[in-house]
Parts: structure tokens; C-alpha cells; sequence
């Protein structure tokens, strides 16, 4: 059940009742939120407009479906197709990388790694000749 929105809202100002919100009063409250945003008092938005309506009348800060979005559980909130589990998407392999995911730069230092193995080794036996 919808409350009374005549019980909601800003009831007094500086400690002096507001009465009904009037359009003057929104367009003054729209301008001091432009002017608290750095712009003259004559550049009010639209969005600040409706800002001051929001706060003066007691609507809600969200957009009614942002706010049943919200109230969604976040395992529900971006399914797109209900039910769907997904699959996950093959990975195309990077032009260089080979069939194996080894890219090239992994393959040069294997190779230097062979390298001075191999290069250990024939040390190593020319030492044990001596």
C-alpha cells in the first residue's frame, strides 16, 4: 500500500514550515544546487531540477526500476536470460603463441636455458679431462 505523499518529504526550512512545495520553490532549490556545483544561478539542469523537486517533495533518490534492481539479489541482478548458465568462450590463440600457448618469448628462454645447460656440460667434461 502507497503512504500519503503529503506526510513525506521536507516539512520545515530552517525551522519554519514549508507549507506546499510551490515551483518557485523548486526553481530556487534547483539553483542553489547549481550554484553549489560551480555554475551560475540562470545554468540549472534538468537533473538538479528534479534533485529539488526529489528533496523537497520525499520522492526517492533512485528511479523506481533501479530501486527493484537493487532490491534484487546480486546473483540475480544481470542475467540476461533467466536460467542461462553460460559456457565459457575458447580463447583464440595469440598469433604468437604456438598450439601449445608457449609464446615466443617463452620459447627464446627455454632455449637460452638449454643453452647454458648444454654449455655447463661441455665444461664441466673439459674440466674432468684436465
Amino acid at each position: 500500500m502507497k503512504t500519503n505523499p503529503l506526510k513525506e518529504g521536507m516539512l520545515t526550512e530552517n525551522s519554519a514550515g514549508i507549507g506546499t512545495v510551490t515551483r518557485k520553490m523548486v526553481r530556487d532549490r534547483a539553483a542553489e544546487l547549481a550554484v553549489i556545483d560551480g555554475r551560475p544561478v540562470r545554468d540549472v539542469s534538468k537533473s538538479e531540477t528534479d534533485q529539488a523537486r526529489r528533496e523537497l517533495t520525499g520522492e526517492p533518490d533512485t528511479d523506481p526500476k533501479d530501486a527493484i534492481l537493487e532490491s534484487a539479489p546480486e546473483s540475480e541482478r544481470w542475467n540476461p536470460v533467466a536460467g542461462s548458465t553460460g559456457h565459457k568462450a575458447q580463447v583464440a590463440p595469440s598469433e604468437d603463441e604456438d598450439e601449445e600457448g608457449h609464446s615466443d618469448n617463452e620459447k627464446l628462454v627455454e632455449e637460452g636455458i638449454e643453452g647454458a645447460e648444454h654449455d655447463q656440460m661441455r665444461q664441466a667434461a673439459r674440466n674432468a679431462k684436465d
